[in-house]
């Protein structure tokens, strides 16, 4: 009997010095993981107007990695674009914008977005008029909040009118259809992309010549 216990106690022991030399070695691995790679990707979200001009305006800039349109601040689960753009639902055609904070700070962001679009226009961007064409920046956190605020009391003297540009808590991004992804770059003869979208990114790149890709 007492050496049926000793066996079992060796057993046991065996097992959990298996089990701890396992997780040791997936921590390892994950260590190695995050070693190999050294890309720290982040989010930010922002609605400016129509997507394919917001999002090609980031797409030419040093770390983003890449900006991706859809819906934001609505409730509508997998709204589509017909169901945005007609204003049935409450969402904004929104940009996405993945980017490595090592390169490009969120502040950085910040001043493109308003550039890339009057935040001084009330539900609207030029020839699109309707709230799914409002100006928003959707924070993730009190950071991004508080940075936001700030930098539009910054850039406030420098608009003839009031900024208009709504701080809503960021809650869901619903991807935008396939055709619409890199759109200006599929379509540059497009009408709109010629003579709506193609200005402001031109002016997005005039401002920020020092860190275009």
């Amino acid at each position: 009997m007492m050496i049926r216990n000793i066996s079992i106690v060796i057993l046991s022991m065996l097992f959990f010095a298996c089990a701890a030399e396992n997780e040791k070695k997936e921590k390892t691995q994950n260590t190695s993981e995050i070693i190999q790679n050294p890309e720290a990707i982040d989010t930010a979200y922002f609605a400016g107007g129509c997507f394919w001009c917001v999002e090609a305006s980031f797409e030419q800039i040093k770390g983003v990695k890449e900006a991706v349109s859809g819906y934001s601040g609505g409730e509508k689960k997998n709204p589509t674009y017909k169901e945005v753009s007609y204003g049935k639902t409450n969402h904004a055609e929104s940009v996405m914008v993945l980017y490595d904070p090592n390169i490009i700070t969120y502040e950085k962001l910040l001043d493109i977005f308003f550039v890339a679009h009057d935040p001084t226009q009330l539900n609207r961007q030029g020839p699109d008029v309707g709230k799914q064409y409002r100006s928003a920046i959707f924070y993730r956190n009190s950071k991004e909040k508080n940075i936001a605020l700030k930098k539009m009391n910054e850039l406030a003297p420098k608009f003839e009118d009031k900024i208009v540009t709504e701080l809503t808590p960021f809650t869901k991004f619903w991807k935008a259809e396939d055709y619409h992804q890199d759109f200006e770059k599929k379509n540059p003869n497009n009408r709109y992309i010629v003579n709506v979208s193609r200005p402001k990114i031109e002016k997005v790149a005039k401002t920020f010549k020092d860190i275009l890709k």
